[in-house]
């Protein structure tokens, strides 16, 4: 008998997963760009971005490392090597967010001496578990939270309206908006092409899960109403 997912691509079945969970990302999302002290708020979530962004490099290459390290007895792993080779130098921009956060007035070596939130160490650290405890193809359930749902260009247009600041305080988010769609269909390539057992289906639709939970409470917390309310 054939059911629903399995007439589904991999990546169609991870995105029907996320879709459970998808609201709540979108929710903080939403509280953060209708907030009245808007101006006040989004260089925080410039920092936050930063602080994911910076990330994504080292752990593609550990995820790259660890691909090579399996590839001789495991398909999967083999069949990631060429995406992440690829993928790796065009992630390499990090430096966006603070350069967004510097045309606000900010003093990059300032805002690297800041603390990042418990809640995106969380998030992050957890990549690096999957990566070398389990199996590199998790990373792909982060990416996808990562790279699928930016926010769209008329978002930022209403961002820039709230808050006066200068469209130069406003380049990273520009940009993903479209590159990070680019990356998201060729993350479902790739996704399609593996040979992915159910077992990797599941961690990848588990981290992916995990990562929209996280990604949501990084940004609540960031309202001051959401962070009064967890730190009670």
């Amino acid at each position: 008998m054939t059911t629903a997912s399995n007439t589904l691509s991999h990546s169609q079945q991870l995105r029907a997963k996320i879709n459970l969970l998808i609201p709540a990302l979108a929710g903080a999302g939403r509280a953060l760009i209708d907030h009245p002290d808007l101006a006040e708020l989004y260089p925080k979530y410039l920092f936050t971005l930063h602080c994911m962004t910076r990330a994504t490099v080292p752990m593609m290459e550990l995820a790259l490392d660890r691909s090579r390290e399996l590839a001789a007895s495991d398909p999967v792993a083999a069949g990631m090597i060429a995406y992440l080779e690829k993928h790796i130098p065009e992630e390499m921009h990090a430096h966006w967010s603070l350069e967004d956060l510097e045309a606000l007035g900010y003093d990059r070596a300032v805002v690297l001496r800041q603390i990042p939130s418990p809640t995106v160490a969380m998030l992050i650290g957890a990549q690096y578990y999957w990566i070398a405890h389990y199996h590199p193809v998790a990373l792909f359930g982060y990416m996808e939270i990562a790279e699928g749902y930016p926010p769209t260009l008329a978002q930022v247009e209403r961002m820039m309206a709230a808050t006066g600041y200068p469209r130069e305080a406003f380049r990273s988010l520009r940009r993903h908006a479209y590159l990070d769609l680019e990356h998201r269909d060729e993350l479902h390539a790739v996704l399609d092409s593996l040979p992915l057992l159910p077992e990797h289906t599941s961690v990848i639709g588990m981290n992916a899960m995990q990562s929209v939970e996280l990604a949501s409470r990084a940004i609540e917390e960031l309202i001051p109403k959401h962070a009064a309310a967890a730190a009670a």
